[in-house]
């Protein structure tokens, strides 16, 4: 089969794969932000020392990692209209599914940056008479957020990459657009490539902000 290079056209995008590049977009975003905020509180959970917010935190963590994202985004969407006993549509499970799961890689994160706070800081707070509370929020986590800018900012490319996965529930992302101009058109190995193109341009020129960010950082230190 002739490769067609007059598949790559404007329509192409307004007509097909817009609409999915804006989801992916917007399910990143969202992810990353829900994400972030639920995994540092299972991280303070998870650092508490008490066992009956760590124990529950540990194993969700654990848990949600053990488990392929696909699988949780097939078994929220399955049963959560039986569990609720009413329809949810896929964007809006897209969206839970990948906060719930995103959470727990964002909390790892969380925890070994504000576990590489030197014990020191914690104790200075604690001698200007600060809460656990107010030790945390104005004290650690912004040193813990500045050192793991760069891997949370990882974790995040990694994440648009992973809305591709959304194809399994019948959300509209970037390459379920590609998927159908493919079909409509009768190109899927031109659609293919054209999908693996654009998700390479994006995730490269990210990791490419990434490290720069990262080296900045450094020299800050």
């Amino acid at each position: 089969m002739d490769f067609d290079f007059s598949f790559y056209t404007w329509s192409l995008i307004s007509d097909y794969v817009w609409k999915g590049l804006v989801f992916s977009v917007w399910l990143t975003v969202i992810a990353t932000a829900g994400g972030i905020f639920f995994g540092t509180l299972l991280a303070l959970m998870r650092l508490s020392g008490q066992k009956w917010l760590a124990v529950p935190a540990t194993i969700y963590v654990n848990g949600m990692r053990s488990i392929p994202l696909v699988m949780v985004l097939l078994w929220f969407f399955l049963l959560a209209p039986i569990i609720t006993g009413r329809p949810v549509g896929a964007e809006l499970s897209a969206i839970i599914t990948f906060i719930a799961f995103e959470a727990a890689y964002f909390s790892e994160i969380m925890r070994a940056g504000i576990q590489s706070i030197p014990r020191g800081q914690v104790f200075a707070g604690n001698a200007l008479g600060m809460s656990y509370s107010q030790n945390m929020r104005l004290v650690i986590l912004p040193q813990a957020l500045r050192n793991m800018l760069p891997v949370l900012l990882t974790q995040t490319i990694i994440l648009f990459q992973d809305t591709s996965l959304v194809y399994a529930i019948g959300a509209y992302d970037m390459l379920k657009g590609f998927e159908t101009a493919g079909k409509n058109f009768g190109r899927p190995m031109e659609a293919y490539v054209a999908a693996a193109a654009i998700y390479f341009v994006i995730c490269f020129g990210l990791s490419w902000l990434v490290k720069r960010l990262h080296r900045k950082i450094a020299i800050i230190r």
